[in-house]
């Protein structure tokens, strides 16, 4: 794949501004996150302060997004980003199996709701991974929990079940859930991931599930987690005005830097990021 100009991570108000000022701006934009843009939104009763469209629905915003995309041609790119290195002067995003190269990066994603669970952080990449696609061959005939946080993540679920022996999923949801049968749900709350006579372990207000990996699957990943040495302020990104984040390249916008969480500064911040982005490159 080409090096982008421009990576985008979400698809949120934030995101898609920034993906059309940067089209405009003549910039080779890829923009990854969701082809229903935002659930959030979409799910959104009636907004009253977005410019242009009084008490309008979040789906009918949705809509209007999504026509706006469609007109001036930005495709989306539908993969999970699990990390973002910098690499000099461009960046590697680890989306899935591939590597994605873009100069520069644009953090958009939203802020991600909840803790880590107990010894998450600890055990990231000691037998903890945000990332099925990429870790499944490392499991091989193995077995592995799954920590799902959406439907969406069954899929990851699936595929790790034709590559490992035994796969036990939890799903931070309500509803029913769609695996194979060789996926065994358990419905018990997660308390906390520890590490017990070599193996890894989802221990929950029940019983305890010792394996050999452990893949906790959300929506978004914390920022400070997605990308090494980035500077944060609890959840939330430490940028400037200019939406500068404390790696020079990257920048964020939206909710993702902090309160308000409304779709208007989500919006303007993702213009903001746009054009420093732009200038930054313009620059090199």
């Amino acid at each position: 794949m080409e090096r982008a100009d421009i990576a985008i991570i979400g698809t949120g108000p934030a995101g898609i501004s920034a993906a059309i000022t940067a089209t405009i701006r003549n910039k080779k934009v890829l923009l990854l996150g969701s082809r229903d843009l935002s659930e959030k939104m979409a799910k959104a009763h009636e907004i009253r302060n977005y410019p242009g469209f009084p008490a309008v629905s979040g789906a009918e915003l949705v809509s209007a997004f999504r026509r706006h995309l469609d007109e001036m041609g930005i495709e989306i790119t539908e993969k999970r980003v699990a990390a973002v290195y910098a690499m000099g002067d461009y960046f590697a995003l680890q989306a899935g199996e591939d590597m994605i190269e873009a100069k520069t990066v644009i953090l958009a994603g939203g802020v991600v709701a909840g803790k880590p669970l107990p010894g998450e952080e600890e055990m990231l990449g000691r037998g903890v991974s945000y990332c099925a696609t990429c870790d499944a061959p490392l499991y091989r005939g193995k077995a592995v929990a799954v920590v799902g946080y959406s439907p969406r993540e069954e899929a990851e679920a699936a595929f790790l079940s034709e590559v490992c022996a035994k796969v036990y999923y939890f799903p931070v949801y309500a509803g029913e859930t769609d695996l194979p049968e060789s996926v065994e749900v358990i419905r018990e709350k997660v308390t906390a991931l520890t590490q017990e006579d070599g193996k890894r372990v989802v221990n929950t207000e029940q019983a305890k599930y010792p394996v050999d990996g452990i893949f906790v699957l959300r929506e978004a990943v914390a920022p400070g987690q997605l990308v090494p040495g980035l500077q944060t302020e609890g959840a939330h990104v430490a940028v400037n005005r200019k939406m500068e984040a404390s790696i020079p390249g990257v920048f964020a916008c939206g909710d993702i830097t902090g309160t308000p969480y409304q779709y208007v500064k989500a919006a303007g911040e993702g213009n903001v990021a746009a054009l420093s982005a732009v200038a930054f490159l313009d620059k090199k």
